[in-house]
């Protein structure tokens, strides 16, 4: 698993993985981001204009990964920024508030949209927001759950308020992209040992474009 910490900015990076938040407006997306990249959470928060992005450092199995988080509003006029929003991601977080069904309803269009764009083999989770308004809750956990298992998503609940879960759902998106490319790694070096070219072998840094990551199997459901 990913050790905690926000990283030196002079330190050595192995990898750098580039991951997508998105859903619709005001289901607490850029606290989720605030929470993982500084720590924070502003009971004032404002939507969210175009794109932005935020980056922390973490150790995965010795190694030095920092993660490229990008946030974009969810409002339907923002749509245009998809296709260079979607590109070169390796990890996408499917964001919902559990006291609003519509937001829940509107994933599968959502998971359409990030399919369409995204390579095919992006690591996705599906995250629940908003547990610490637990009383409140519309969308029950079973549903969420249900939905992906039944589309091959990691699934977690959080509260960026609280702090619940959301070191969790980055430490389960960027472990499962490091051990897709370290096995691809793997099997460079095994190849260009075998006196075939490998493309990866050697490089230190991974920028992830379009098909550099192929899992060996679909990512499954964490309760």
């Amino acid at each position: 698993m990913a050790s905690s910490g926000y990283g030196d900015a002079s330190q050595k990076v192995d990898y750098v993985f580039k991951v997508v938040l998105i859903g619709d407006s005001a289901v607490g997306k850029s606290q989720i981001l605030a929470r993982f990249s500084r720590n924070e959470f502003s009971l004032d928060s404002k939507a969210t204009i175009g794109v932005e992005f935020q980056t922390r450092t973490l150790v995965i199995q010795h190694k030095s990964v920092k993660a490229q988080i990008w946030d974009t509003a969810g409002q339907e006029r923002y749509r245009a920024v998809t296709s260079a929003y979607y590109r070169g991601a390796v990890g996408a977080m499917l964001v919902y508030d559990i006291t609003k069904r519509q937001t829940f309803d509107h994933i599968p269009r959502w998971l359409e949209e990030l399919r369409a764009h995204a390579d095919r083999n992006i690591v996705i989770i599906l995250i629940g927001n908003k547990t610490d308004l637990e009383d409140q809750r519309a969308v029950p956990t079973e549903d969420a759950k249900e939905f992906a298992q039944k589309e091959g998503l990691f699934f977690l609940e959080t509260s960026a308020l609280e702090a619940t879960n959301v070191e969790d759902a980055f430490s389960t998106v960027l472990t499962e992209i490091f051990n897709i490319v370290n096995k691809k790694n793997l099997a460079a070096d095994e190849n260009q040992s075998n006196g075939n070219p490998a493309s990866l072998a050697g490089k230190k840094i991974l920028v992830p474009g379009p098909g550099q990551v192929i899992p060996e199997k679909k990512a499954c459901c964490r309760s």
